[in-house]
């Protein structure tokens, strides 16, 4: 007989995906049963699940209901999830790290070094940052010039900063067809209209944006989040042709760079390619420091203004920590440690997913997994919550959420490596659909 509890997840995953939208009255039992070839009995167990889990409301004389509200207690990618396992955000923070961080803050508590990090930061910050910031961004032969370095509070600050300087309210800005959600977000808020472009093995394709008519492109050339894809030296130079050729700008998010020694899109196109980035996947998220390293020439100001307009400058006491964990070497011990964690953790998890469609960088802190048949990604991401495991659909990434594909990001870096571990057991068992002995 068919577990009751494997049907709710598949009308969870239609209410997670809209195809039950609020309001929508369900079939009667009777009716459910007999659509499905199960029993009245079990029907009713359906239905209950529904109204345990706060999808769906019972009124007495006129039916179950698809409940109106939402019914997560949070969105994708935004807050921290309720799950025992949470797989869905992506934040490391290793055993080690409050030991090294702590001499740090010592060098704060003298009276002097306090006041001056309460004083009011500016985007290019206090003496020696932009110095102590320079080596932490360089990639394989690219160190960013210190005067081209202006900071935000955080990564996603210096993504808004870099969108509001190069693309009008009205206008279009370029994303890759799967991206960071959050980027849909603050586009949202500025006014700026996405356009989706298509990708193949190698990220971008270059191409499409002779047909997007786009004011700028926002990209992810290095561990893309959530495919995992690194851009070839080949496609950089192909994509800064482009860049050229349509004289537009490129926003190039590095985040999750520091995991791999691989120039940037900035290597091949300096003269158009602002680099985004942060530490809060290097430190922590309450740790978190943003960068845009601008171009030589043409927008940096305008990048100045948008940081000191939207309320996105780095506050004085975070900027003061960081330049001193930076300088120090403490933030390059950071990443060497990150680096192996990273490899560690895709190692667990490729061995335990072994035989599935996963596609995954060996140095990545995340990996994307083409579900199998029968699953849809919103019914697989309902099962893995019913066993407490929170991992993200692919519509969370997608530009046009009603053509994405049916994959799931695992996000790897934030639970300790044997709950990682465990938790991935738990998720091949789902795959498979055994589910005994499994709560």
């Amino acid at each position: 007989m068919e577990d009751y509890r494997l049907i709710a997840d598949a009308l969870a995953g239609d209410i997670a995906a809209g195809r039950l939208r609020p309001g929508d009255r369900l079939p009667t039992q009777r009716a459910f049963a007999r659509s499905r070839g199960i029993a009245s009995s079990t029907a009713a167990r359906v239905y209950g699940e529904l109204i345990r889990r706060g999808l769906a409301t019972g009124e007495v004389g006129r039916g179950t209901f698809v409940r109106a509200g939402a019914p997560m207690a949070h969105q994708p990618l935004a807050e921290p999830a309720g799950a025992r396992v949470d797989l869905e955000l992506n934040f490391s923070v290793l055993p080690e790290q409050p030991a090294l961080l702590a001499p740090g803050l010592e060098r704060l508590v003298r009276p002097d070094a306090f006041a001056a990090a309460l004083a009011p930061a500016t985007v290019t910050g206090p003496p020696g940052a932009r110095e102590a910031a320079a080596p932490v961004l360089a990639r394989a032969g690219w160190t960013p010039e210190p005067e081209r370095i202006l900071f935000a509070g955080n990564g996603r600050q210096a993504i808004a900063a870099a969108i509001a300087a190069l693309v009008p309210m009205g206008e279009r800005l370029g994303v890759e067809a799967l991206t960071y959600p959050v980027v849909r977000g603050i586009a949202a808020r500025l006014g700026v209209t996405l356009v989706p472009l298509p990708m193949d093995e190698h990220g971008l394709v270059p191409e499409a944006l002779r047909e997007a008519r786009v004011r700028a492109v926002y990209v992810q050339p290095t561990l893309h989040n959530p495919l995992g894809v690194t851009m070839p030296p080949a496609r950089h130079a192909a994509l800064a042709a482009v860049l050229d050729e349509l004289d537009i700008y490129a926003i190039e998010d590095a985040v999750y760079a520091f995991l791999r020694d691989d120039p940037p899109l900035a290597a091949s196109a300096p003269a158009r390619t602002l680099v985004v980035d942060s530490l809060s996947k290097r430190l922590s998220p309450g740790l978190t420091l943003g960068f845009v390293v601008t171009p030589a020439r043409g927008v940096g100001d305008r990048v100045a203004a948008a940081l000191r307009s939207g309320g996105w400058a780095a506050g004085g006491f975070a900027l003061a920590a960081a330049t001193g964990w930076m300088a120090d070497g403490t933030v390059a011990d950071l990443v060497r440690a990150k680096r192996r964690d990273a490899a560690e953790r895709q190692r667990i998890v490729g061995k335990i997913l072994d035989g599935y469609s996963v596609r995954a960088d060996p140095n990545a802190y995340h990996c994307w997994w083409e579900l199998p048949e029968p699953w849809r990604a919103e019914t697989f991401v309902a099962a893995a919550a019913r066993h407490g495991i929170a991992v993200t659909p692919a519509a969370a990434f997608a530009v046009s959420p009603a053509h994405s594909p049916n994959a799931v990001r695992l996000a790897l870096a934030a639970p300790p490596v044997d709950a990682l571990s465990a938790a991935s057991e738990v998720l091949a068992a789902v795959a498979r659909g055994e589910y005994a002995g499994v709560e």
